[in-house]
């Protein structure tokens, strides 16, 4: 059940934990502890710390769209730093310290530390999670249907995405989500914020921080908006969009 609170320090929808909880299990995105492979983020039981899971592939696996280098400045001194980070301003307050990012993101005001850190987590390994090596083409399945549906085309639906990420102001996020009345639109986010605060499912994520591109394309962020297109992975779009219907 969905409540109405000032959430974030915002007038916002507030989704239930246990929908979040839900949502993120079904797509390896909540565990009671670290795991390797394509399972995610945690908080160590045992020694309170907030880890990454390794990237799903190797640095140099998505090339020539994104560079080996890219992938390492990204996931080491990125992905990685904002799990430093957070063990940094949770050092000292166990009851934080239990908790899963998803937690975390739900409860922690957006803009403080806390938020930003655990969000920043939570977004790149979906970020890393939605691109694959020899991925593209056009979406399959379920979502193909769906996106004919709500855009009315694929090319509609590409074109809505590449205008927004390409046209967000400053950092953020572009995302393919499911809103809650069940229907499918592209969604932008500023900073670290992402969908879960909207109580729309996410089904793929864009990061158009700059730190995401700048090594391979400088500010041309068109050019590496259509250099992802090429590395969609549709069969987790195609997952994801199937446990939003639990």
């Amino acid at each position: 059940v969905s409540t109405q609170s000032t959430w974030g320090g915002r007038h916002l929808r507030k989704p239930s934990m246990a929908r979040i909880a839900l949502f993120a299990a079904g797509a390896g995105l909540l565990a009671g502890s670290f795991k390797q492979g394509r399972n995610t983020v945690v908080a160590a039981e045992k020694t309170h710390e907030f880890q990454v899971e390794p990237l799903p592939y190797p640095y140099d696996a998505l090339k020539p769209h994104l560079s080996e280098e890219t992938l390492r400045f990204h996931y080491d001194k990125h992905h990685k730093g904002y799990a430093t980070r957070l063990n940094t301003l949770l050092a000292g307050q166990p009851d934080l310290q239990a908790m899963t990012y998803e937690q975390l993101i739900q409860t922690q005001k957006t803009g403080t530390g806390v938020f930003n850190c655990a969000a920043q987590v939570w977004n790149h390994t979906f970020y890393w999670k939605s691109m694959r090596p020899g991925g593209g083409g056009e979406p399959t399945g379920a979502l193909k249907a769906r996106i004919e549906k709500d855009f009315g085309s694929f090319e509609k639906f590409r074109e809505d995405f590449s205008a927004a990420a390409a046209g967000h102001f400053g950092s953020g996020w572009a995302w393919l989500v499911e809103d809650d009345k069940g229907k499918l639109k592209v969604s932008q986010t500023h900073d670290a914020e992402n969908p879960l605060l909207k109580n729309e499912r996410p089904i793929l994520a864009c990061d158009v921080w700059e730190h995401s591109y700048y090594i391979d394309y400088r500010n041309d962020r068109a050019s590496y908006i259509k250099a992802w297109w090429n590395l969609v992975d549709w069969e987790f779009a195609n997952a994801n969009l199937a446990r939003s219907k639990l």
